[in-house]
């Protein structure tokens, strides 16, 4: 049973776009890029109540249009829930590892 448990394993957190262009092109693929490489099911969503969209879906993301200063909600099922949100918070809090990004225009 143990391993049935970890497959149903959830996690969430939120953090807060500080990107100056928001989660829009370079920032997307970034994100998409991590959520790929685990194997929960992970979502993202700029409100607590959803609408949820699939975290793993370039088109999805870069449709949300999220702008700086969103609350950006993160959510997983799986195996690796808890280090997929965490590591995809991560990503957003150092600005997509993109510096100077508020520089830009």
């Amino acid at each position: 049973m143990e391993n049935a448990e970890m497959d149903t394993a959830t996690a969430a957190t939120q953090v807060t776009i500080t990107h100056a262009v928001g989660l829009h092109a370079r920032p997307s693929v970034k994100f998409t890029k991590l959520a790929k490489t685990f194997q929960a099911k992970t979502e993202i969503s700029a409100r607590d109540g959803g609408p949820w969209i699939d975290a793993k879906s370039i088109v999805k993301v870069m449709a949300m249009k999220a702008p700086e200063g969103t609350v950006l909600h993160i959510r997983a099922t799986g195996r690796d829930a808890d280090q997929a949100v965490e590591t995809l918070r991560a990503l957003v809090e150092r600005d997509f590892d993109e510096g100077g990004a508020h520089e830009q225009g």
